[in-house]
Formats: structure tokens, C-alpha cells, sequence
């Protein structure tokens, strides 16, 4: 085992998550890399140093530049907003350090291209952060999908809907301003992901996007609340996608629905080690969703835990995707999803909101 110095851009929500994942990771999958927090960055320095002392790092930074040339960082983790992602991968890249970064791929689909270029330029490993897919439920139903268990696949919905903004009295924050914080930047680029993982490439969208709530205390909001398209995968199959911040009751509304010629499959976030499976086999009288409870015969279950229904949380789907960054570090091989994965996802947005714009069909080509 040998130890790999990590860099974390930015310690509140994700930080603390990927800092804690970093941690733990060794433990859970004995990997052959072994993280050392070697230093945090935050936008001021109080601020970095109450990071530093929280999650165990040896130094504090208040400047980005600062911990991507230390020679003692030989990973970096950009979990600050999206506007800042470019500057920072290109700067890692040029440094040739692998950079885990987290969704969406930069605030533009340019940024997001120069991203990709600079990644497979410098020739390390990269990653973005789509989390949600990596539990064992999701990653089973990408095997059953893999398999031929529901046949042909005909039709996929899905969402990712929450209700952090669905009051209209909340003040206006860093969410509510740009294209790139909101709802198509923020949700969507998830469930996206889920499709694109499960189904294959999209090739045409069929979108709306609109804010409900146009001001909120403090300030106009610039951005959109909610979304939806439709679309045509590159394999036949139709889909329809919904993407909200205003959905009333729903808190991490992850959930898709996939019917095949032979069966289907249900999933829901909110019941995340559960996944529902309909075979079409048998007498009708028996047939009928069943509910599969996640166990040590699921993907990625077992370093957690050896009991099936105990389940896998949050926290888990981290430490997962710090395994794999890990592994495409050592190993030299691209793990999905990697920059040009993130890019793909980008493409469909920026074609649902020219779909929006223009009222038509957009085909994922054109943009």
C-alpha cells in the first residue's frame, strides 16, 4: 500500500463528504492507494482552517492556486460551485494531477469541452461526481438492463425532483441566479446521467423550462425552477424527463421507470435500497412488481455491510466513487464516468434549453 496526498477545493456540503469518503475509503475497499488529507481550500482563510480542523487535513488554504502546485497534493477534488471548476481542472491538468470533479462539468458547455481537452490531454484520471447512480440498486438494474432480463427496453422516465426552493418566501441565494444554478444545472445533470447509464446516448430532446417563482425576498431569480423533455435514445426507445426544486413533498426525488418487452424495473431515491422488478413470466394470476432488497449479492454492497435489507446510505455512494477514482489513479484505465461522460450530459442540456428557446425538436448532434 502507498500513501497519495488529496486536495480538496471547497469544504461545505460535498467537501465534507468527499473528505469523510477519503478517509474511509481504505477501510471499506482495501485499496492499494490509501488517501492523507493533505489540504483543504475555502473561500477565506477562518473558514478553511475550521475545515482543516473538522475533517483532519494537515493544512488550510483560501486560495485554489495554492493547493493545486503544493508538490505534497497529487489528487485534487473540486467540490466548490460550478462557475469555478474550469480554471481550476485546467490549472490541475496542466500540473498532471488527477482531478475528481463534481457535477455539472463546468458552467458552460464550452467550459466543459476545454475541460475534456485538457483532461485527456494531460493524460490522467478523471472523474465527475455523479453519486446517486453507484448504489447497489442502481447499479443492479444496470446489470438486469445488461442482461436482456426485461428484453427489449421500450420506454424510460425519469426525475430528480426536490422541494428546497418550492417556498416562494425563501430569499433569493447563489441557486437562484444563472442558467448554470439552476434547475437544468443543478438536478437535471443527474438523472440525465441515469438515463444516459441505463439506456445508452439520447439523440434528439423535446423541452420546456420555466421559473414559477420570478422574485423572491432580496432578489429577481435568473434561473429556472423547473424543466421537462421528451426524448428519443439512440436505440428507439422514447423518454420523458422532469427536473424540479419546486416539487412540493419530494425531498430527494431520484426515480426512474424502465419498461422493456419482458418486464420492467422501478427505482426511487427516497428508498434507496430498494429496486422493483416486474418479470412478465408465470401464471397472470402471480405476476407483479416485486420489491428486491439490497444485500451482499448486489454490486458494491458487501464492504459495508454482510446483512441483505440492512442497506447502504449516502455517505456510501462517496466512498464508492472514491474507490473508483482511486482505481483510474493507479491503474491508468478510464472508470466511468469520466470527463467526456460529464461533457455528454452537458449536451443534452444545452439542447433542451435550444429546444426550449426555439420551440422544436433539438438533435443532440447539432449542439
Amino acid at each position: 500500500m502507498s500513501e497519495i496526498g488529496i486536495g480538496i477545493i471547497g469544504g461545505g456540503y460535498m467537501g465534507k463528504a468527499h473528505a469523510v469518503a477519503m478517509s474511509a475509503v481504505g477501510a471499506v475497499f482495501n485499496t492499494t492507494l490509501r488517501p492523507r488529507l493533505e489540504m483543504v481550500c475555502a473561500s477565506s482563510a477562518k473558514s478553511a482552517e475550521t475545515y482543516r480542523a473538522a475533517y483532519g487535513f494537515a493544512r488550510a488554504t483560501d486560495d485554489w492556486r495554492v493547493l493545486v502546485n503544493d508538490p505534497k497534493v497529487e489528487a485534487i477534488i473540486i467540490a466548490s460551485p460550478q462557475t469555478t471548476h474550469h480554471d481550476i481542472a485546467l490549472a490541475a491538468f496542466a500540473a498532471k494531477k488527477p482531478v475528481l470533479c463534481e457535477k455539472p462539468l463546468g458552467a458552460s458547455l464550452a467550459e466543459s469541452q476545454a475541460m475534456v481537452a485538457a483532461a485527456e490531454a494531460a493524460g490522467v484520471a478523471n472523474m465527475v461526481g455523479f453519486n446517486y447512480i453507484r448504489t447497489p440498486a442502481s447499479q443492479y438494474a444496470r446489470a438486469l438492463i445488461a442482461q436482456g432480463a426485461i428484453g427489449q427496453i421500450t420506454w424510460f422516465r425519469g426525475e430528480h425532483t426536490e422541494d428546497f426552493l418550492a417556498d416562494p418566501n425563501l430569499p433569493a441565494n447563489w441557486r437562484t441566479s444563472g442558467m448554470a444554478n439552476g434547475t437544468m444545472g443543478d438536478l437535471a445533470p443527474h438523472i440525465i446521467n441515469a438515463s444516459l447509464a441505463l439506456m445508452g446516448p439520447i439523440a434528439s430532446v423535446m423541452g420546456v423550462y420555466e421559473t414559477v417563482h420570478k422574485s423572491r425576498p432580496e432578489g429577481v431569480v435568473t434561473n429556472d425552477d423547473h424543466a421537462q423533455f421528451m426524448c428519443r435514445f439512440e436505440n428507439g426507445a422514447m423518454g420523458q424527463i422532469y427536473a424540479s426544486r419546486i416539487a412540493t413533498g419530494r425531498k430527494m426525488g431520484y426515480a426512474y421507470e424502465i419498461t422493456g418487452t419482458k418486464g420492467a424495473i422501478r427505482f426511487d431515491q427516497e428508498d434507496q435500497n430498494a429496486l422493483w422488478l416486474y418479470e412478465m413470466t408465470g401464471p397472470e394470476a402471480t405476476r407483479g412488481f416485486r420489491k428486491i432488497l439490497t444485500g451482499p449479492a448486489h454490486p458494491d454492497y458487501l464492504p459495508f455491510c454482510q446483512g441483505p435489507g440492512h442497506g447502504t446510505g449516502y455517505q456510501d455512494q462517496i466512498i464508492i466513487e472514491a474507490r473508483d477514482f482511486l482505481r483510474a489513479i493507479e491503474t491508468g484505465e478510464a472508470i466511468w464516468p469520466t470527463f467526456r461522460d460529464g461533457h455528454a450530459v452537458n449536451r443534452v442540456i444545452a439542447a433542451v434549453i435550444a429546444s426550449s428557446d426555439q420551440g422544436a425538436w433539438c438533435d443532440i448532434s447539432s449542439v
